[in-house]
């Protein structure tokens, strides 16, 4: 029940290395593979991507709630697509993401540096309801079970919202939603090209 294909442990497992890491090396591993504003001199392309292995290294919650999201969700997908499908999927979601966030930041007055799973675990909990759409979620403290496509359509709604209104601010909601947007994007590419012709989706 528990158990993890090997992407998925694989992503837990360098994410989990990676914050140790940054208790004793934060600072050089912040400013090299944090994601920072286009503007700012310590921006370099390949942030593109590792921000989203790094996490705030002052909380565990951080890198914990991502991790175990990526737990509950990748290891279905990646059981359904096979990983090599899943590792490309979830990085274009991160990559995704990272764009969207640094437009947001072009325009944010804030010049601060991004770092989180959050975009490729928001596009993973995107693929997740698309494939399967009716699964039973209990959203913590509401312990009334809802189908998956409810909660992440509310999700997604809930990060327009606090993205557009500034509420909930040190949260980056416009790089979650551009996770989200880069794997309907990957989706559509996939099945335009005839990439997805698997068997109906099996219940997680």
């Amino acid at each position: 029940m528990f158990a993890m294909p090997p992407v998925t442990r694989a992503l837990v497992i360098v994410n989990f290395a990676l914050f140790l890491l940054e208790q004793v090396w934060g600072p050089f591993l912040l400013q090299h593979f944090a994601l920072w504003p286009l503007a700012s001199p310590y921006f370099a392309p390949w942030q593109l991507l590792s921000y989203a292995f790094l996490h705030d290294p002052t909380t565990l919650w951080h890198v914990l709630l991502n991790m175990f999201a990526l737990f509950m969700f990748g290891r279905t997908l990646e059981t359904y697509w096979g990983g090599r499908r899943f590792i490309l999927y979830y990085l274009v979601c991160a990559g995704a993401a990272g764009l969207t966030q640094l437009v947001a930041t072009h325009f944010s007055p804030e010049g601060g540096f991004t770092v989180g799973a959050s975009g490729g675990v928001f596009g993973v909990l995107l693929a997740f309801a698309w494939y399967f759409p009716r699964q039973k979620l209990i959203v913590l403290p509401i312990p009334v079970p809802m189908p998956a496509w409810f909660v992440v359509t509310a999700y997604a709604v809930l990060e327009l919202f606090f993205g557009v209104t500034g509420r909930w601010a040190g949260v980056a909601h416009f790089a979650h939603l551009g996770g989200m947007l880069g794997g309907i994007l990957c989706i559509l590419y996939w099945r335009a090209r005839g990439r997805f012709s698997s068997p109906r989706p099996r219940r997680a």
